[in-house]
Formats: C-alpha cells, structure tokens, sequence
C-alpha cells in the first residue's frame, strides 16, 4: 500500500495513521530518518532514559582510576 502526504511550507508531514499505528508511534515519541539514496527510512526511537544511565555511570566509578586508564590505553 502507498500512502501520500504534502509538505508543509515549514516542512513537515502527516505521517498517516494507519502507518503509526504499524511502527507503533504516537505524539511525542521521537524517529530518526535514514536517507537511502533518494528515499528516507522512517523508524521509532527508544527514548533516551537519563535517570537509569546516570544511575548505571554510577557503578562504574570504581573502575575510573589511573591504573584503569593505563591498562585500557591501548584499546
């Protein structure tokens, strides 16, 4: 099935509903657009989580150390 939309003066589109609903989008969800030759790829991005990967960085405290920088240096 093709779907159309029309451009907006300030560039933007209706993404039809039936194709939200397919990638399971809603308002205020976030895509990434990957341009393909002359075509674009539409696809949902997980939201980035700031609490949780603040709460990770903070186990790794530990392994922020000199002697770690030194052993990882060459990686």
């Amino acid at each position: 099935m093709q779907h159309v939309s029309k451009l907006s003066t300030k560039g933007q589109i209706t993404i039809p509903a039936d194709l939200r609903k397919a990638i399971g989008i809603e308002p205020g969800d976030m895509v990434v657009y990957k341009l393909l030759g002359k075509s674009v790829k539409l696809k949902r991005v997980e939201p980035f989580d700031a609490a949780y990967h603040a709460a990770v960085a903070e186990t790794l405290e530990e392994w922020n150390s000199p002697g770690d920088e030194e052993a990882f240096n060459d990686l």
